[in-house]
């Protein structure tokens, strides 16, 4: 039986984590797991649906961590370990105490590639990745730009996309004229959780938008653009920093009757069917899973050309895309969806087309899977002096 271990040192739950839980739920039974962190909630919650998977937590931080974490390592002798990275930077003491295993092949997969300007950060990630087994990042996109911002040699990071489960949902197609009902105004949607919740009345186009309330998000330039059209309506699901910024800048726009922030919601999938639209109009990503989860229920996306996103959405086929921090271009390409209809049906069954082929659980746990039996099968990459990276 091989042996897995799964590490991640965030202290809260996103994208990178909802991942890493899919993962490790869908593995093979004959694959033994064990998940370690440095958050009980986290190491809970990617767990919380493999009850045979064993949980270690650990301390984050301090010498006593750097011990622990070599202790627990050693004491486990996994046959793979498998890192979790929200920011590249970031897990530096498990990378470290992995790469000390004698047997194990390591496995860093990065979710979102981002560039430091600290030099002690930049050669440290750079030192770790080149002596992992396997270096992966969530999409083609950020494969390049790991490479490119660390220096670690073209065709060094392979693509393995984040995946979701699939939607078994009888009736996806987006209803044209339906919309969710806010206070005062008569349900368009049957048993919508989001009726009753809006500051204003009246029934509109509803534009849905999903992830933490933070700067990188862009939630301010789709406020922006929502200002500028009339009949829709915007619901962003998350919580986060932003949250009085946002409705701040919703009063001076004018637009905080239009606005709902329900903050966060266990399960966001639960919502989706209630949006016309799905907007992401983030400043970074790396491939994002709540853009999948809205093709997947045949929801048009509009999104921006970040990270990897372009890789899931085809403009003009499984949705529209617009630069980032393009007010105008965000606008224009939801006024074209919400003037017409057919193109939101069509974009959207596109979307689930595509999104059923290429990104669902199983093809991601399919890849790593064979990843991990490739690795265990070979030679283990040299620790202490590596190759010089390809140009």
């Amino acid at each position: 039986m091989m042996r897995i271990v799964t590490y991640t040192d965030s202290a809260g739950i996103g994208g990178a984590e909802i991942s890493l839980k899919h993962l490790v739920t869908n593995v093979s039974t004959d694959i033994d797991v064990t998940v370690v962190g440095t958050s009980h909630m986290v190491v809970d919650t990617i767990a919380q649906h493999r009850p045979q998977a064993s949980q270690v937590v650990l301390p984050p931080n301090g010498i006593h961590s750097l011990t622990a974490h070599l202790q627990v390592l050693h004491r486990l002798c996994p046959d793979v370990v498998h890192i979790n990275i929200c920011t590249p930077w970031e897990c530096a003491t498990g990378l470290f105490a992995a790469l000390t295993l004698p047997n194990a092949r390591v496995v860093r997969v990065d979710q979102l590639p981002l560039r430091t300007t600290d030099a002690v950060n930049l050669w440290r990630t750079r030192a770790l990745s080149l002596r992992v087994d396997a270096h992966v990042a969530v999409g083609e996109t950020s494969a390049r730009r790991m490479e490119d911002f660390y220096a670690l040699g073209r065709g060094s990071v392979i693509s393995i996309p984040n995946c979701v489960p699939h939607i078994t949902e009888q009736n996806p197609t987006p209803n044209p004229s339906s919309a969710v009902a806010s206070t005062g105004g008569t349900p368009a949607r049957r048993c919508s959780p989001l009726a009753g919740r809006g500051k204003g009345g009246g029934v509109g186009l509803v534009i849905g938008s999903i992830g933490r309330l933070d700067a990188m998000k862009g939630h301010d330039i789709l406020l922006r653009a929502v200002a500028q059209l009339e009949g829709v309506r915007v619901v962003i699901l998350g919580e986060g920093g932003q949250r009085t910024d946002l409705e701040k800048l919703a009063d001076e726009l004018g637009v905080s009757d239009r606005l709902q922030l329900p903050g966060w919601v266990d399960n966001p999938r639960a919502y989706l069917p209630q949006f016309d639209i799905f907007a992401m109009p983030s400043r970074s990503e790396g491939f994002p899973l709540a853009i999948v989860e809205a093709m997947l229920a045949a929801r048009p996306v509009v999104a921006t050309r970040v990270g990897s996103v372009a890789e899931a959405v085809t403009d003009g086929e499984t949705g529209l895309l617009v630069n980032k921090d393009d007010v105008e271009g965000l606008t224009a390409a939801v006024r074209r969806l919400r003037d017409d209809p057919a193109l939101r049906i069509r974009l959207g069954q596109r979307g689930r087309e595509v999104a059923q082929r290429h990104f669902t659980v199983k093809q991601m746990v399919n890849s790593y899977e064979r990843l991990w039996r490739e690795l265990v099968a070979k030679p283990q990459a040299p620790r202490l002096w590596v190759p010089q990276p390809r140009e």
